[in-house]
């Protein structure tokens, strides 16, 4: 072999070396542990996140190290990541694009760091995510849309924060339907919005960690909790001995209301949660069918509806008469409204198994019959405009006024001087009408003279002269 033979082989040695270990370090960084498609890189003590990690990973655990932000794509070539864990770290700020590209995560572990704000953008990529850990940090805020779009979200775990509401509203059964656990426990909220806590799914309510805030004692509270702890509600059950709230006044007392409900004797815990849907306004003509509707937050088989109406007779004696029907959705029907059924009809309708009813009021207004009326048409009418002005003009050319032979045709007038023999001069057009004119009024008039114009001729001396003849009558 050669020199330069020998040359080739070494420096195709040094290549394969060398990618060899560029890809046994993008298949495993340094210090971590690498079993199949999980990455075990916690408690390396890392203040960044690796470079190189093997895009085929599906568990990648950073637990238990230093890291203070996540970058924007920082999770760019790893396609297939699905649990993610970087709890006990310092992170305290999210990249609104931190996420991007990695929308099969389901798995997010960001508990026990140093995040203040959970704002909606650094989650809105994480369209597959079902379980956001993020609890035990400082977070003191959750945006309204901060949860909007995790359609497949099942489990969010909030506790040992210093949050002091939560936008329950965001929270519907359309919205997150999968939603079985929201963990705000030990948290300083003093309140709820009970209008939006009692309108949450079913399972979301049944998972609804609460307990160790600083809720204020009220009888809505109370009446809540005791449904809810009535229902065998797992969250309530579980720790019924965590559940508290504190008397208003000095000294502040903290009463464990679900151990003593002596505090709460004067409270009637039957007593349902009322709500107000918005009030609708409906205009209907006489003689025509209005349906009004009854449809709020609330649905459900369970519900019973109960209509007011604006007459002296109830519901009940309207629907027996067929003069309205009650249909099962709960929609009021008039089959022929008249003007004497305009007024306010409010619906109730109940949900005896949750405790909470809900009216809406719908103003009815009706007014007498619509009269028709064509529509007025400038188009139409310019058409038209512009039709009849063509005919006119049509006429005015084309149409004399006298026919056939009842007129003798005008001798032709001679040529005016200096424009040249046979040819019609101005003062022939505009003439004739003129001399027509005079001829009708010479029928009336005994005295009338007519002059021609006759050519002109040449004398002698080869200049022309002008010669007039003058007829009398």
């Amino acid at each position: 072999m050669g020199p330069r033979m020998a040359c080739m082989a070494w420096l195709a040695l040094t290549s394969v070396s060398v990618l060899w270990l560029r890809f046994s370090e993008a298949s495993c960084p340094l210090g971590c542990l690498c079993v199949s498609d999980i990455v075990d890189c916690g408690s390396l003590g890392m203040d960044k996140f690796p470079p190189l990690l093997p895009p085929s990973i599906s568990v990648l655990d950073l637990s238990y190290n230093q890291l203070t932000w996540l970058a924007p794509g920082t999770f760019h070539g790893l396609p297939r990541l699905d649990v993610l864990r970087m709890s006990h770290n310092r992170i305290s700020l999210l990249s609104p694009a931190a996420f991007h590209n990695a929308s099969v995560l389901r798995h997010l572990d960001l508990s026990s760091n140093r995040l203040q704000v959970v704002a909606m953008h650094p989650f809105r990529d994480l369209l597959g995510l079902e379980e956001l850990l993020l609890y035990n940090n400082r977070i003191g805020l959750v945006e309204s849309n901060a949860l909007s779009g995790l359609g497949r979200l099942r489990k969010v775990y909030l506790s040992l924060n210093r949050l002091t509401d939560f936008p329950f509203f965001s929270i519907r059964k359309h919205s997150h339907p999968q939603l079985v656990v929201l963990d705000l426990s030990s948290n300083r909220m003093s309140g709820l919005p009970l209008d939006d806590v009692v309108l949450l799914p079913i399972a979301a309510q049944r998972g609804l960690f609460i307990h160790n805030n600083g809720l204020m004692c009220d009888c809505s509270m109370y009446r809540l909790f005791w449904h809810w702890e009535y229902e065998g509600y797992e969250a309530v059950r579980n720790f019924k001995d965590s559940y508290s709230c504190r008397t208003s006044g000095e000294p502040s007392v903290s009463i464990r209301f679900l151990r003593s409900p002596r505090f709460f004797e004067n409270c009637t815990v039957e007593k349902t949660i009322s709500l107000i849907s918005p009030k609708a306004d409906v205009t209907a003509y006489e003689g025509e069918r209005v349906l009004l509707d009854c449809t709020g937050a609330l649905s459900g088989a369970a519900l019973s509806y109960f209509w007011v109406v604006p007459r002296e007779h109830n519901s009940t004696q309207l629907t027996q008469n067929r003069t309205v029907r009650l249909n099962h959705d709960g929609s009021l029907e008039i089959p022929a409204v008249r003007s004497a059924d305009s007024g306010i009809y409010r619906c109730v309708a109940t949900d005896v198994s949750r405790m909470i009813n809900e009216s809406r009021e719908v103003n009815l207004t009706v007014v007498s019959q619509r009269v028709m009326v064509e529509p007025f048409s400038t188009g139409y009418t310019t058409v038209l405009g512009c039709a009849v002005t063509l005919l006119l003009i049509l006429m005015y050319l084309y149409l004399t006024p006298c026919r056939c032979g009842c007129c003798k045709p005008a001798a032709p007038l001679p040529a005016a001087s200096g424009l040249g023999e046979g040819c019609p001069t101005l003062l022939s057009v505009f003439e004739a009408p003129r001399m027509a004119e005079e001829k009708l009024k010479g029928r009336t008039s005994a005295n009338r003279h007519v002059m021609f114009l006759e050519p002109l001729e040449d004398d002698g001396n080869r200049q022309r002269t002008e010669a007039f003849t003058a007829v009398d009558p």
